[in-house]
């Protein structure tokens, strides 16, 4: 069974975002199979998973320019919305499958939010949501930083 969540937590959060991007706006994603891949502008660090060898952890700072890139990418989808991540039919199930775990940060409001490729039927709202978080990988995968870290070793079945 796979349970979806959208916790907000602040004063008043409004379903649109703002035009310009907020000072305090950051996001972390965690993705893949046991969500052990991860984004984080919090903290500016990339965690890639090794499949048998574990999960590095790198400093990997996105560059202003690239984190507005992505703050337009969420406008456009608007990620303050409430969203339907879980299929109403759930036809076929997969295993392994991805996970997707959401903390957004901006104007002192937090919003967060998980998705599971579980289902092979993925709504609207959760192809937008994976290909916000491809886009975002495809912005780490062209760094040099990412490209000197060891490749994964192995896989799951």
């Amino acid at each position: 069974m796979t349970i979806v969540l959208l916790v907000i937590s602040g004063c008043s959060v409004k379903n649109s975002m703002p035009d310009e991007m907020p000072n305090d706006f950051d996001f972390l994603v965690q993705f893949g199979v046991g969500s052990k891949n991860e984004i984080n502008t919090f903290d500016n660090t990339v965690t890639k998973d090794l499949v048998v060898d574990g999960t590095i952890t790198e400093k990997i700072p996105l560059t202003k320019e690239e984190i507005k890139r992505v703050y337009k990418k969420m406008k456009q989808i608007n990620v303050l919305e409430p969203k339907k991540l879980e299929p109403k039919k759930k036809s076929c199930m997969q295993i392994p499958y991805d996970e997707d775990k959401w903390k957004i940060k901006l104007n002192g409001e937090t919003i967060t939010f998980y998705l599971s490729e579980e289902y092979c039927n993925p709504t609207k709202d959760a192809k937008k949501l994976i290909e916000l978080r491809n886009y975002i990988l495809d912005i780490v995968l062209n760094k040099d930083e990412y490209k000197k870290l060891p490749e994964s070793n192995g896989g799951y079945k």
